[in-house]
C-alpha cells in the first residue's frame, strides 16, 4: 500500500468557476439523484472541456493528423521527471533560464512559470515557453513536457510555435498542472490521461512522487 504522505498531489481542483480559455466549454455539475427515502444512492454528472483544470493535450489537438488521447503510450506519463522553477519577468520562458538545470536530465520536464493563482481567474499574459525552449528539451531527450499554466504558447499566439515543436519532436504535454508547493527536483511523475476515445486532450490526476 502506498504511504499517501509521500505524495504531492500537482492536480488543482476542478470545480464549478474554475477558469477555462475564453470561449471554451465550463465545467458544469449537477445531481442525477440525491439520497432520500426514495433513492439509496447519490449520483452526480459533470460536463467540462477536455483542456479544463490539469490535462494532457494530444497531438490531435494541434496537428489534424495526430493521434488522439486514447491512442498515447501510458508508459510516457510515468516515471522519473525533474521539476524546475523558471519564474521570471519575461512573457515567454527562455532557453537560457533553463538550461542550467538539464545536464543528466530524465525524459519528463515540469516548468514552473508562474506563482501560486486562483485558478478560477483566467491569468491573462501568462508567462509560456519560448519555441526555443522547446527545441532545447527535445535536444536534451526530453519526451513530456508539463507547465502549471494553461498552455505552453501565449494566450494570444495565434501559430503555437511551442505545440508545434512538441509536433515535429514527439514531444507529449501536460498543461495546468499545480506546482507551487512542491521544490524544485526530481521525482518519479504519475499523470495518467482518462482513456477518452477520439478526443484531443483529457484530464489527468498528475501526482509527484520523491525517487526512492
Amino acid at each position: 500500500m502506498v504511504d499517501v504522505t509521500d505524495l504531492f498531489d500537482i492536480t488543482p481542483s476542478v470545480r464549478p468557476g474554475i477558469a477555462v480559455y475564453p470561449g471554451d466549454a465550463p465545467y458544469r455539475a449537477s445531481w442525477t439523484a440525491r439520497i432520500s427515502a426514495e433513492c439509496p444512492v447519490n449520483v452526480g454528472e459533470f460536463s467540462m472541456s477536455s483542456h479544463c483544470g490539469a490535462h494532457a493535450d494530444a497531438p490531435l489537438h494541434y496537428d489534424a493528423n495526430g493521434r488522439p488521447i486514447d491512442q498515447l503510450d501510458l508508459h510516457d506519463f510515468i516515471g522519473p521527471a525533474r521539476l524546475l522553477d523558471a519564474r521570471g519577468p519575461g512573457p515567454l520562458c527562455l532557453p537560457e533560464e533553463v538550461e542550467a538545470s538539464l545536464e543528466d536530465c530524465p525524459p519528463r520536464v515540469l516548468v514552473r512559470l508562474a506563482d501560486e493563482r486562483d485558478v478560477t481567474v483566467w491569468p491573462q499574459g501568462f508567462r509560456a515557453l519560448a519555441p526555443e525552449t522547446m527545441t532545447l528539451l527535445a535536444d536534451r531527450g526530453v519526451k513530456l513536457i508539463g507547465v502549471d499554466v494553461p498552455s505552453v504558447d501565449p494566450d494570444t499566439s495565434e501559430i503555437l510555435p511551442s505545440h508545434g515543436i512538441a509536433c515535429s519532436r514527439d514531444m507529449l504535454i501536460l498543461e495546468n498542472l499545480a506546482l507551487s508547493a512542491v521544490e524544485p527536483g526530481d521525482y518519479e511523475l504519475i499523470a495518467l490521461p482518462m482513456k477518452l476515445e477520439g478526443l484531443d486532450a483529457a484530464p489527468v490526476r498528475a501526482i509527484l512522487r520523491p525517487l526512492r
